[in-house]
C-alpha cells in the first residue's frame, strides 16, 4: 500500500509543479534572477503550509515524533547545496522539476537527469576514499532549533515548544510570500 501512495502522491506533485511552471526552466531562472517570483511565491506558500500542517498533526498526536528524522549537519552538505543550486541556476531544473520535465517531453531534462545520475554514481565509487575527508567533518551533529518532544536530538531552544516555533517560521513564509510582486518591476 505505501507504494501506491508513494506513486499517487508523486504524480500529484508532478501535476502542481507542471501547473505552477516549475518544470519550465527559464521560469526558474527567472526566479532565481528575482525577475518572476511567482514560482518563489508558490515555494514559500508551500513551505509555510505543509510545516504548519506538519507541526499541528504532531502538537495533537495524529503523527508521532518518531517518524521525524533529523539529519546531520556536516561540511559536505554545504559544499554539496552549494554545487546543487549553481547546478539549479545554471540548468534552470532542480531534482524534482527535472522528472517532471523529462514527463513533458523535455530533451534537456533528460540530459540533466542523466548528468545528475552520473554524478551521484561517480559519488558512490568515490565514496570510500572521501568519507575520512573533511567533507564529513560535524557541524554540530543532529539538532532541532526547538524541542520536538524526541530525546534523540538537540533542541537549541530547549524551552520552546516546537509548534511556537515552527507556526512562526511557517507564517513568515506564507506572508513574505503575500507581499512578495508577482514580478520585478522595469522601472529605473
Amino acid at each position: 500500500m505505501n507504494i501506491i501512495l508513494a506513486i499517487i502522491l508523486g504524480l500529484l506533485f508532478g501535476f502542481v509543479l507542471q501547473k505552477s511552471g516549475a518544470a519550465n526552466p527559464q521560469r526558474i531562472i527567472d526566479m532565481l534572477r528575482l525577475k518572476d517570483f511567482h514560482l518563489m511565491k508558490a515555494i514559500a506558500v508551500g513551505i509555510g503550509t505543509s510545516s504548519f500542517s506538519l507541526f499541528i498533526l504532531l502538537a495533537i498526536n495524529v503523527i508521532d515524533v518518531a517518524h521525524i528524522g533529523v539529519k546531520a549537519s556536516y561540511v559536505g552538505v554545504i559544499i554539496g547545496g552549494a554545487i546543487l543550486g549553481l547546478g539549479w541556476a545554471i540548468s534552470g531544473f532542480c531534482p524534482g522539476t527535472g522528472v517532471v520535465a523529462v514527463g513533458t517531453g523535455r530533451k534537456d531534462a533528460m540530459f540533466f537527469i542523466v548528468g545528475g545520475l552520473l554524478g551521484a554514481f561517480i559519488y558512490t565509487l568515490l565514496y570510500g576514499s572521501l568519507k575520512t575527508t573533511f567533507l564529513f567533518d560535524s557541524l554540530g551533529g543532529k539538532a532541532t532549533l526547538a524541542a520536538t518532544g524526541s530525546s534523540k536530538y538537540i533542541a537549541l531552544l530547549p524551552s520552546a515548544p516546537a509548534f511556537v516555533i515552527a507556526g512562526g517560521i511557517a507564517i513568515s513564509f506564507i506572508i513574505i510570500a503575500w507581499k512578495l510582486p508577482n514580478s520585478q518591476s522595469n522601472q529605473v
